[in-house]
């Protein structure tokens, strides 16, 4: 589609919470912040025109290579968030974009994403075919607090489970959705912690991507003052995702 006339550098966009999207407690689930998130950031590349839609005539999709969450607090049922993004850098294949998330004006969430432009049959990597210098770039407007870190994996003290790809893992790219990762690692923390909204703030990194009917194992370690849980999935002995959740 082309650039909508309502394309901005920066949108603002507006959620309603809903009841499938919140834990027993009534607090918006870590997965479906994530998801919001990655709608809005969505929802501006369509209204510039490097959408999913836009990048299919050259056989391209924007994929999630990195992402980091702090989280101050969790909007609740029936909350109406605002979700701001921008895009702070945009070159050939990659691209770094911002998100913050609001309730009545305060900010409760800062993000930063990696993405890069996927050829869905080549299944590699390559440059954006779509004009982007419309976009503004805003470099030094960091949404949250800390960038990007490397994910140290402790194969120490580690506990393991298996999974398999299904269908209901799988998104519109032919791959396992990058959430599904996260929700598969969270399915094995301490349901009180998830309930208690004690997670400060996550990093993930999405190095491989799963297919249907692959064989994973789930790896977590915490570290010695449980201030730290680290997890990793792996398909064949090769590290696919990493996760690093921080505890309040």
């Amino acid at each position: 589609m082309p650039i909508s006339p309502n394309f901005t550098s920066v949108l603002s966009k507006d959620w309603e919470i809903n009841f499938t999207q919140c834990t027993p407690t009534g607090f918006l689930k870590y997965t479906d912040l994530c998801n919001i998130l990655q709608l809005t950031a969505a929802a501006h590349s369509e209204l510039g025109g490097i959408s999913f839609y836009d990048m299919q005539e050259f056989h391209q999709a924007w994929v999630l290579s990195r992402m980091r969450v702090e989280v101050h607090a969790l909007p609740k049922w029936q909350d109406v968030v605002t979700v701001k993004t921008w895009i702070n850098s945009l070159e050939n294949s990659r691209s770094v974009r911002a998100l913050e998330m609001y309730v009545n004006g305060k900010k409760i969430v800062g993000c930063e994403t990696y993405w890069a432009v996927f050829n869905t049959q080549a299944r590699r990597p390559e440059a954006l075919a779509l004009p982007y210098e419309h976009f503004e770039l805003f470099p030094e407007n960091r949404a949250t607090s800390e960038g990007f870190s490397k994910i140290n994996i402790n194969h120490e003290k580690e506990a393991v489970f298996e999974k398999i790809v299904y269908l209901s893992d799988l998104d519109i790219v032919n791959h396992v959705n990058n959430v599904k990762y996260l929700e598969w690692c969270l399915d094995h923390v301490d349901p009180k912690r998830i309930m208690k909204q004690e997670v400060k703030s996550f990093e993930m990194n999405f190095m491989k991507e799963l297919s249907l009917k692959d064989n994973v194992v789930i790896h977590e370690s915490e570290d010695d003052d449980h201030t730290t849980a680290t997890f990793s999935i792996t398909k064949d002995d090769k590290t696919c995702f990493a996760l690093e959740l921080h505890w309040k």
